[in-house]
């Protein structure tokens, strides 16, 4: 293949994340255009995009009107400051997206990445508790298998072992629930799996162990993404929340991955019917064109932080480009798009015959579960002898080879296509995963 680097440009320098540099610079896929469903590679060819890009262009690739909005901003007013200055689109983009939020969730808090959200839903949480003079609640409570972003806040949360075990003891006081995966009694499930609610108990356990007067919040992705889209039992997530209000905890959902109608309604709060206190987002929010992200925080919290001089500043927190003006014209253009193609829809109109064409893989090769809801899917693969991971990496290049960018965790495929998606695409990703499953078999 001629995935050359640029011959003025040597591979040598960039190190790159999340990625083996050494057998990616040996042998490289790299992508040069995108539009609509499709990347473009250096050697020329096709590319559709199974992943929306990194789970985050939702509205698909090359939006005219995203880009138009960023181009205008940035000759208009490149950058101001929103630390005691200010300027208009960050207030109207957050009134614009409280329209879409669960009731209540009302105040916006902006960041840059998702991993930002994760770390500033997580201050917010500690503050608040001192706030209404809960001092005592320091602990926090994530998930195994959980992925929160990169901060020292988003690992220690976080529960997948690789991401954590270089960085030291991270944060203290951090407990984590038990995951969802099971693939004895919900393997093939389709959409939610019907057996697991009782995990959820587990947090009585720990608030038994720790005791409620010393934790602050919970974190969950109602949907785990990156660990291979494990899904919550039907009435999980319920009963998270019964148990959180129950001892004064708070919930907070990251929603980076199911934020944005990947998997039916603006979030998978309003999908799944529960509310939670704190909701980050980031991806979907500009539809990846420019970095961002977002913390929806409910009302009573945010007024906790009022009751102090109007001249104090109520939280000592931050970013440099917290509602950057271009990010800011990035998001008001894509959301826009999504409401006037009804794309937060798309993923409930779509789910059957998403379902129905990704079970047709079942029979395949080392197969041993396929899960999907809205417009996402995971497709797991018995480990190879060689070790864990290596059947997923294989049937990731050889999906590349064969024209589909697919995503890979350990032995799991996830897909995640951009909610613009048709029959006749579904009908062409699975044709050719279902090529590089029997290929690298």
């Amino acid at each position: 293949m001629a995935n050359d680097f640029h011959p003025s440009a040597s591979p040598d320098h960039f190190w790159m994340p999340f990625t083996a540099n050494r057998q990616f610079k040996a042998s490289p896929r790299l992508l040069v255009k995108a539009e609509g469903l499709y990347y473009t590679a250096s050697d020329g060819r096709q590319i559709l995009d199974g992943t929306a890009g990194l789970w985050c262009c939702n509205a698909g690739h090359g939006r005219r009107e995203v880009s138009e909005a960023v181009s205008r901003q940035v000759a208009q007013m490149d950058f101001a400051p929103t630390f005691q200055m200010g300027h208009p689109l960050p207030f109207e983009l957050a009134e614009k997206l409280s329209g879409i939020t669960p009731p209540g969730l009302n105040r916006v808090f902006f960041t840059n990445s998702g991993s930002e959200s994760v770390d500033t839903a997580l201050k917010i949480a500690l503050a608040y508790q001192r706030a209404i003079g809960q001092g005592t609640r320091t602990r926090l409570i994530g998930r195994e298998l959980a992925y929160h972003g990169v901060g020292f806040g988003g690992i220690s949360v976080g529960g997948m072992p690789n991401n954590r075990r270089a960085f030291g003891a991270l944060l203290p006081g951090v407990d984590h629930l038990p995951h969802t995966l099971d693939l004895a009694r919900n393997a093939f499930s389709r959409g939610l799996p019907q057996y697991g609610v009782e995990k959820a108990d587990e947090l009585e356990r720990l608030v038994t162990l720790h005791g409620a007067e010393n934790i602050a919040a919970v974190i969950v992705e109602p949907m785990s993404g990156s660990a291979g889209v494990i899904l919550p039992p039907v009435g999980y997530l319920q009963r998270l929340r019964e148990i959180t209000a129950k001892h004064g905890i708070l919930l907070i959902f990251d929603e980076v991955i199911t934020g944005f109608g990947r998997v039916g309604k603006a979030f998978a709060a309003q999908r799944w019917g529960v509310l939670p206190d704190i909701i980050t987002c980031a991806k979907g929010l500009t539809n990846g064109a420019v970095p961002m992200g977002a913390v929806f925080v409910a009302d009573h919290l945010f007024e906790a932080f009022m009751g102090g001089p109007e001249s104090a500043i109520e939280l000592f927190h931050g970013y440099t480009y917290s509602g950057h003006p271009v990010a800011c014209a990035a998001a008001l253009a894509t959301q826009e798009i999504y409401q006037r193609e009804g794309l937060f829809e798309k993923a409930i109109e779509l789910e059957d015959y998403w379902q129905d064409a990704l079970s047709s893989l079942r029979e395949l090769p080392h197969v041993i579960d396929i899960r999907c809801v809205g417009l996402v899917a995971g497709v797991q693969f018995a480990a190879h002898q060689d070790g864990v991971g290596k059947r997923g990496y294989e049937v990731f290049r050889q999906a590349f080879e064969k024209g589909l960018l697919v995503r890979a965790s350990g032995d799991i495929i996830a897909l995640s296509p951009a909610l613009i998606i048709d029959r006749p695409h579904i009908d062409a990703i699975v044709e050719r995963f279902a090529d590089a499953i029997r290929t690298s078999a």
